[in-house]
């Protein structure tokens, strides 16, 4: 089953960053939404790349991380 894992970021110019170095592990872009307003990034994946995309983002420094 798919989860949905939910970032959020204080500055907004490290969503770029965040969706680059997603796609170099080889999450599809189309699994990557990028919301500027609310500064955040959903990456829709299966839970057996939980783990994997869940330290991709912590890398960032989110202010907030949750998985649907």
């Amino acid at each position: 089953m798919a989860e949905i894992i939910t970032a959020v970021y204080a500055a907004a110019d490290t969503l770029q960053n965040v969706r680059n170095d997603l796609v170099a592990v080889g999450i599809p872009q189309e699994k990557i939404r990028v919301s500027e307003d609310k500064r955040q990034v959903q990456v829709m994946g299966p839970e057996t790349a939980e783990a994997e995309i869940e330290e991709i983002l912590r890398r960032h420094e989110p202010i907030e991380l949750h998985t649907n």
